[in-house]
């Protein structure tokens, strides 16, 4: 809902064309979002050479940034259930300004983790605002929305990579940090004026039988008593782990590998495998998001998880094994972000299909805290791989995402079937008793 000036509540109306350039607005929110999860790894080096804080203190604002982003965004759901996706998106435009400021300050680890939360906020703010706004626009094609939302904050880092990366070695990285961190902020704030929810709960056009979307628009607090949600939220956290741990700490890993500079030639393009790697990787994120949207809109959504978390299991699995070979690395990392990030659009979308769209935006944010909670992994990864090498860090990684392709088909689905059935005919036999005590 949106206040309008007079303190009256108004809402989007509901026209043909309309929801696609909510979505356009979303994704382009997204996009702006994107550097400050996946540009990070970047700046975790240049942050090191000049105050030798350490790869692992410095990795602990990662993770602290992901934790804010994610367990805030319940919260935040709130927010823009009461007062619309304009505020709430205006706050994290403003702080996600912020973080990036104080990032090209910061002296002391304190002002580096303080940028961290504040920058988590605002991000939080942001996506959980974009990708709820998206399942209650577009409940006949959840994946493909919440799928194309998400692709923003995915690919988003493409364009930018090679800018940030090249600013950071001619004028230093604070000076990225300061200029990207204003552009990005402000070009969310001016897009939250044109931000709105739909007047009124969009009906799916049809059902499809391998497609069960519930009837029942279930509250949070119902959500949270079904173990559904909770089998859900831990396969959620076994995938994420394993890409929030790659994403945070591929440059790390790359120059542990020693290829971190040596060139590779692709398409007839040649970068630095590093450089080449990051760019790909966005580029694959942005479009698997969609793609996999699309495709579980059409074979389900547990087949199509089970697709792709299997497909990331192999790739962590060549990663262990010829990650040190150039060419390898770059592909591989490209084609795991590919299937990786589809997380956050069958996720979304699973949970808008079993919960319902009226409480979708706080629903979604719950479970989008699994994120926060894999999070906590990112710096046990860095202690694992001084340890034992990152082929042990690889394997951990493989074993869950394995793990969770066969809970996905065996686990979740029957389970997710069985609950949004028992609910439906539990509702019905509510209200046909309730009629029959109205007749006599």
């Amino acid at each position: 809902m949106i206040s309008s000036l007079d303190g009256a509540v108004t809402a989007a109306p509901l026209r043909t064309g309309f929801r696609w350039l909510q979505l356009v607005m979303g994704i382009v929110c997204m996009a702006m979002i994107a550097n400050l999860q996946y540009g990070w790894t970047l700046f975790v080096d240049p942050i090191d050479a000049a105050h030798h804080w350490g790869r692992a203190a410095i990795q602990l604002a990662f993770t602290i940034f992901v934790v804010t982003e994610t367990w805030l965004v319940p919260v935040e759901a709130w927010f823009v259930d009461k007062y619309g996706p304009r505020i709430v998106v205006m706050f994290g435009g403003a702080m996600i300004a912020l973080s990036w400021i104080l990032n090209s300050y910061a002296d002391s680890l304190t002002l580096l983790y303080a940028a961290a939360i504040i920058g988590g906020m605002g991000a939080g703010a942001v996506y959980g605002t974009c990708v709820g706004n998206a399942l209650k626009w577009f409940p006949d094609r959840r994946g493909l929305a919440a799928g194309a939302t998400a692709a923003g904050f995915g690919a988003g880092a493409a364009l930018t990579i090679v800018p940030i990366a090249s600013m950071i070695v001619s004028s230093g990285y604070q000076h990225a940090f300061l200029t990207f961190g204003i552009g990005q902020g402000l070009i969310v704030f001016v897009l939250a004026f044109f931000i709105q929810p739909p007047r009124i709960s969009i009906p799916p056009k049809k059902k499809q039988l391998n497609l069960p979307q519930t009837k029942i628009d279930f509250t949070p607090p119902q959500v949270l008593r079904t173990p559904i949600f909770w089998v859900m939220y831990l396969v959620f956290v076994m995938v994420a782990s394993g890409g929030l741990m790659t994403a945070a700490q591929i440059a790390p890993i790359a120059h542990d590998f020693k290829i971190a500079d040596t060139p590779v030639t692709l398409a007839g393009f040649q970068m630095a495998a590093l450089t080449f790697a990051i760019s790909l990787d966005r580029i694959f994120d942005g479009f698997g998001r969609p793609f996999f949207g699309w495709v579980s809109d059409t074979i389900g959504r547990e087949p199509t998880m089970f697709i792709a978390f299997g497909t990331a299991a192999v790739m962590l699995l060549a990663l262990s094994a010829y990650g040190h070979v150039p060419v390898v690395f770059v592909l591989a990392t490209a084609i795991y972000f590919g299937v990786f990030g589809e997380i956050y659009s069958l996720f979304p979308a699973t949970c808008g299909d079993t919960f319902g769209s009226k409480f979708a935006t706080t629903n979604n944010g719950m479970l989008y805290t699994a994120k926060g909670t894999a999070s906590l992994l990112v710096p046990l990864a860095s202690v694992i791989s001084t340890a034992y090498g990152w082929k042990a860090v690889f394997v951990v990684a493989v074993a869950l995402n394995a793990t969770a392709a066969l809970m996905a088909l065996f686990v979740i689905k029957p389970l997710r079937r069985s609950f949004i059935l028992g609910k439906e005919v539990e509702s019905a036999d509510t209200a046909t008793g309730n009629a029959k005590t109205e007749t006599a």
